[in-house]
């Protein structure tokens, strides 16, 4: 009873195994990527440093705690 129990997850293990070789994705050709053609620098707009409110320079902010 054993040896029956046995062999038959051996065969269960061994059909997983054949069909995980099956299954896998293989690459069969290997490319290099393409390099991008190299373009005019993407430029950002930078917002203007401007002061909303005037600033004391010895109090500080609240910090609500």
């Amino acid at each position: 009873m054993i040896y029956k129990i046995t062999l038959i997850l051996l065969i269960l293990v061994a059909i997983n195994f054949v069909l995980l070789v099956f299954s896998t994705n293989k690459i069969k050709s290997f490319s290099k990527p393409k390099k991008a053609k190299a373009s005019r620098p993407i430029v950002l707009k930078k917002a203007p440093k401007t002061l909303t409110t005037r600033q004391v320079p010895g109090r500080l902010s609240p910090t609500g705690s």
